[in-house]
């Protein structure tokens, strides 16, 4: 049993690392028509900025949760934060869009080790029955992070520029590096396992093709990479069935309706929110005409109300069936996407404001509930597996909902900047995505509630 210094420790350290990134995330979407403006990006290159790091992220945070498990979560974490420090400064003196992009995939991979092994660690420091909170607490975090960051990006952006807000982060990654060494132990199950390295090759460039080709559609070259995509995950499922070190364990998903529809609600739940934040910090400053600031300041509204009801949803996630709690936050997220659906012009800022609220307090109620039970539901060998998978669907509908994004830009806009020309086409773009979204969420309530009680 861990000492009640080292789970402080340990639930201190995740919790910088859960605040870091993504505060930078959402720094980065109030940021992007200024780094559109300078490297002079058309709407698709400029949704990469953000799409780079998520697919990265999604590639390899798998294969890291897996090496954390048989090397050590502690040691692959603490390599993650190394690196995605050492990104933030490449991306902050980045002198082109085609370096900054590169860099961001940098931080991406640092990132796929952290995530792939901070709520494994949580989850091994504590105790099942503190898990629901410990993890309400670290979710909660998360949103703190999601709520800083525009309001902060906004400001750094409009006074000091976009690269401010990679500096921003150095001095974060440079304290949770000095408070690592507190943390004592380490955890590795599946020591002396090997790793799968076909496998991991096969899932990521498999990934990778999908997400590419959404870009590319309609074009022929889209349709050839999707398709090459579904044979890799193809040959992927059948390549982990065969070996005898997977990457990820079918048996989790064979014989564990829990796990598999948690994970699926997951998936489903980020392909229908993540690009929430990106469409509407591009609407308030070209279609509103709002400054950076200003912006930031009006996209809080979802993250504050998820970080101040995250906690008590993780507390009420153990004493109250998760998936009950969780399905409750899907429907009234999918209400707030079906409103956004609407917004125009004439959109009064306070209905935005209105309806981000909404959403925060739907995922407020999933994400916690929904984090216990997958963690709840395996063998404490699997935990970094479990971790990372669950990192996975989120990075993987992040990176999907963004996809979904890009797609729409290609068929509405094209290869243009967003001009005030095309101000009409952006909007129908944005309209079609709430709508696809929220279609996605009225599913999700159904995988939700379809996973049965945790053992």
């Amino acid at each position: 049993m861990a000492s009640v210094t080292n789970k402080r420790v340990a639930l201190l350290i995740a919790n910088l690392a859960s605040f870091l990134i993504p505060f930078m995330t959402s720094s980065v979407n109030i940021a992007l028509p200024q780094i559109g403006q300078q490297f002079s990006m058309n709407a698709i290159l400029l949704s990469w900025v953000a799409t780079s790091y998520i697919l990265a992220a999604a590639m390899f945070m798998l294969p890291f949760g897996r090496v954390g498990d048989i090397f050590g979560r502690k040691r692959i974490f603490n390599y993650g934060v190394w690196i995605y420090t050492v990104a933030s400064v490449l991306v902050a003196i980045a002198p082109s869009g085609t370096l900054l992009i590169a860099f961001r995939v940098l931080q991406g991979i640092g990132g796929s080790m952290i995530f792939g092994n901070a709520t494994a660690i949580l989850t091994s420091v504590f105790a099942p029955g503190e898990r629901g909170r410990v993890l309400g607490i670290n979710v909660a975090v998360v949103y703190i992070g999601l709520s800083v960051g525009p309001f902060l990006g906004g400001i750094l952006t409009e006074h000091f520029g976009w690269r401010s807000i990679f500096i921003a982060n150095v001095p974060l990654g440079l304290a949770l590096l000095a408070a690592f060494p507190a943390l004592k132990g380490e955890w590795a199950e599946a020591r002396g396992e090997k790793f799968d390295f076909i496998g991991s090759t096969i899932y990521s460039l498999t990934l990778a093709a999908i997400i590419y080709g959404l870009t590319e559609l309609p074009a022929l070259t889209g349709i050839w990479l999707i398709a090459g995509g579904g044979i890799g995950l193809f040959s992927f499922l059948q390549w982990e069935t065969r070996t005898r070190s997977p990457i990820l364990h079918l048996d989790l998903f064979r014989n564990n309706a829990v796990f598999v529809f948690s994970n699926l609600a997951a998936l489903v739940n980020y392909s229908a929110t993540a690009a929430v934040g990106f469409l509407l910090s591009l609407y308030l400053q070209y279609i509103k005409g709002l400054s950076p600031e200003t912006a930031g300041i009006i996209l809080v509204s979802q993250p504050v109300v998820m970080a101040a009801l995250s906690p008590f949803a993780g507390r009420l996630s153990d004493r109250v069936e998760p998936r009950i709690v969780a399905s409750v936050g899907m429907a009234l997220t999918c209400a707030g996407l079906f409103l956004l659906s609407g917004v125009n012009n004439s959109t009064g800022i306070q209905w935005i404001v209105a309806w981000l609220a909404l959403l925060g307090l739907g995922f407020a109620l999933f994400s916690s509930p929904n984090t216990n039970a997958v963690m709840s539901s395996v063998e404490n060998k699997f935990l970094g597996v479990a971790s990372a998978t669950l990192g996975t669907m989120r990075m993987t509908g992040q990176m999907l909902s963004m996809g979904i994004a890009m797609l729409l830009f290609a068929l509405y806009l094209g290869q243009v900047q967003i001009l005030p020309q095309y101000y009409p086409q952006f909007l129908a773009s944005a309209h079609t995505a709430f709508i696809i979204s929220g279609a996605l969420c009225l599913g999700g309530i159904f995988a939700s509630l379809a996973r049965g009680k945790v053992r």
